[in-house]
């Protein structure tokens, strides 16, 4: 049966040209001109009896004609070639001998140039021909209905006994002769079958080549914005077909031509697969779902210390697949901006829902002991970690966050991540918890949108991003350094040398060494700098409150705001001299 191996090459909607000539009724057809259009697909056939019939021609249509109406000209021919070409027709079959003897030169150099097949009939009736070519091109797509069918079918009892998206792409990939490749709405990678033996499937964006043709960013997520629907003639062949159910976008379904040529009538069975694909991701989806909501209740209840003593707490997680056992840090992601209003119609998943399948598809291919559960707008993932790898943690999370952010499946939108504190007990999680979201709203105050930050790297400024109005944090740093708060490059550079005095402890000598100073030039500057801030080499207090100030002046809200205050403050100082001057 057709439907235990691959269908044949040649088979497609309609028939090539090429296969026509090869049916024994129609021996003795002969193509006399644009055999290099052979390829070109007959789907219906009509009969001329006009000399403007090209209006009503349409695409993969044979003319059959014997001439009679161009019998006055058969220079005319030419003019019908272009027509029929430009018309996407499959071709002219004309019987010489009873109105035109032969066809111009000009008409066969036409038809050559552009590979549109010309064929001369036997002495056969046109109505012969009409039903010997439309009874086959019924038959094969009685066959290639019926092979749908048969895959939809099969596809859907693969379903119900419970494989999985992988399965039915590795089914699919084997029926169809092609590799195929699923991905998410926005180009992650949901299952690929074997690149180097068609049927094979591998999850996720491992083992991805570039010998398929398809765009690709660093992340490994496809570029399906740059992919057509439809069957592409290559190189290489390859159909795309949306995965969709209702009006929810789940994906694209890739086919690439690899041991079989791929015809245009294979997108008619891969859009079958595609909904038995997208019911496969729906299922999956729904029960994720499920679980995603228990995962949560359970984590808040441990982060609430409602889950009861450690040891029952490991127990339950080892049950979830999480190993609360180990080393591990809190990772919190936060969107930065406000969401947008979002719109089912649009077809595609709510972003924190994208946002959260991107963590959880990217962290759990790592590490799948790890926890990552969507809570309210938030992403929290207990991570593994070895206390004894040299290098931050920063180091080990920075390829999730690149892998996620944009191109990576989390969406345009940029998020901060913030992570706690290495912990050994998971009675610490809670508190571990809340240093990963101290992370995230001090990293964002600090280094704006997309920052990544370590809870211990936070320092004072923890306590500064505490205060709610960020012009008041300016106004302290106004106050406190004067013009040197000013953006220009002198005022930055004798910030770096008062910066470098405090953290040598107002050692000249060691200063000096560290800035590649003169001993005598950083006096020098120290003399400037106290005329512009103060005696803050003697005055302790002083001191105290420059090193907060310019701990301030790196947050990027505070520079903002900056300016303005800066400008009050010297409109004051001239203020109160101006009226010195006058008393």
């Amino acid at each position: 049966m057709i439907f235990d191996r691959p269908v044949q090459e040649s088979w497609g909607y309609g028939i090539s040209v090429a296969q026509m000539l090869e049916l024994p009724e129609l021996a003795g057809t002969t193509c006399v001109a644009g055999a290099a259009g052979l390829r070109r697909r007959i789907e219906r056939l009509n009969v001329m009896e006009v000399p403007d019939i090209g209006p009503w021609m349409r695409e993969q249509e044979l003319l059959l004609t014997t001439g009679y109406p161009l019998r006055e000209d058969p220079e005319q021919l030419v003019d019908l070639v272009v027509e029929l070409d430009e018309r996407g027709a499959a071709g002219l079959g004309i019987k010489l001998g009873r109105y035109i003897d032969a066809l111009p030169e000009r008409v066969l150099a036409e038809a050559e140039r552009r590979s549109f097949p010309v064929l001369t009939l036997p002495d056969i009736g046109f109505d012969d021909v009409l039903s010997v070519v439309l009874s086959e091109v019924l038959n094969r797509q009685s066959v290639l209905l019926a092979r749908s069918e048969h895959l939809h079918h099969e596809l859907l009892q693969r379903i119900t006994a419970g494989e999985g998206l992988a399965e039915v792409a590795d089914h699919v990939s084997r029926l169809v002769g092609a590799r195929v490749l699923v991905t998410t709405a926005d180009g992650r990678v949901l299952v690929e079958t074997d690149r180097t033996e068609p049927g094979r499937a591998a999850h996720g964006p491992e083992g991805i080549g570039e010998d398929d043709g398809l765009e690709r960013d660093p992340t490994g997520r496809v570029r399906v914005e740059t992919l057509a629907y439809g069957f592409s003639d290559g190189p290489p062949q390859r159909i795309v077909v949306p995965v969709v159910a209702g009006r929810q976008d789940h994906g694209r379904l890739v086919a690439t031509a690899t041991r079989r040529v791929l015809e245009p009538a294979d997108e008619h069975a891969l859009r079958r697969a595609a909904t038995v694909m997208a019911l496969s991701i729906t299922k999956q989806r729904e029960l994720a779902a499920v679980e995603s909501k228990y995962e949560g209740d359970f984590l808040r209840d441990v982060l609430a210390g409602r889950a009861g003593d450690p040891d029952e707490v490991v127990a339950h997680a080892a049950m979830l697949g999480w190993r609360f056992e180990r080393p591990a840090v809190v990772l919190v992601a936060q969107h930065d901006d406000p969401p947008p209003p979002f719109r089912p119609a649009a077809g595609a998943a709510p972003p924190q829902d994208r946002f959260f399948a991107a963590w959880r598809s990217v962290v759990r291919s790592a590490d799948p002991g790890a926890a990552v559960v969507g809570l309210g707008g938030e992403v929290v993932v207990v991570l593994g970690v070895d206390p004894a790898r040299a290098g931050s943690v920063q180091d080990v999370v920075r390829p999730f966050v690149t892998r996620v952010a944009g191109d990576g499946g989390g969406g345009r939108r940029t998020f901060c991540t913030g992570l706690s504190r290495v912990f050994t007990d998971v009675g610490d999680l809670p508190a571990a918890y809340e240093q990963a979201r101290s992370a995230v709203r001090v990293g964002r105050w600090l280094q704006g949108p997309g920052a990544v930050v370590e809870f211990d790297s936070l320092g004072i400024h923890r306590l500064l991003s505490l205060v709610s109005d960020p012009a008041e944090l300016a106004g302290f740093v106004a106050d406190t350094l004067g013009d040197l708060a000013s953006d220009d490059p002198e005022s930055d550079d004798l910030r770096t040398t008062l910066q470098a005095l405090l953290d040598h402890n107002l050692n000249v000598a060691e200063t000096a060494r560290h800035l590649l100073f003169h001993y005598n030039t950083l006096r020098y500057r120290i003399t400037k700098l106290e005329r512009m801030i103060g005696p803050f080499t003697t005055d302790a207090h002083l001191r105290l409150n420059i090193a907060v100030a310019l701990q301030a002046l790196s947050l990027r809200s505070v520079s903002e705001a900056l300016p303005q205050r800066v400008s009050v403050a010297r409109s004051a100082q001239r203020g109160s001299g101006d009226a010195g001057r006058s008393r």
